[in-house]
């Protein structure tokens, strides 16, 4: 079963990162309807069980102006 999550988050994710830890930190990124970026980043344990889920925002000179933590509790967009 952690191979078949590990292969689906490989799939759904343009980049990731394994940690010293064995964890990973998968992200990708989709052009903002305006202008700018959104980015979302997916951190799993070394079993492959979602940490956390955050989408960041960038403006279109790449500063981020606001986060949203998705799981494990969602709290809503964050300016910066």
């Amino acid at each position: 079963m952690g191979l078949n999550k590990r292969l689906k988050n490989e799939k759904e994710f343009e980049k990731w990162e394994e940690l010293p830890d064995g964890s990973r930190k998968y992200s990708f990124e989709i052009k903002g309807k305006m202008s700018g970026i959104a980015r979302y980043i997916k951190h799993t344990d070394s079993r492959k069980i979602t940490i956390s889920f955050v989408q960041e925002i960038y403006d279109s000179a790449g500063n981020m102006i606001s986060t949203h933590e998705k799981y494990p509790v969602d709290k809503g967009h964050q300016k910066i």
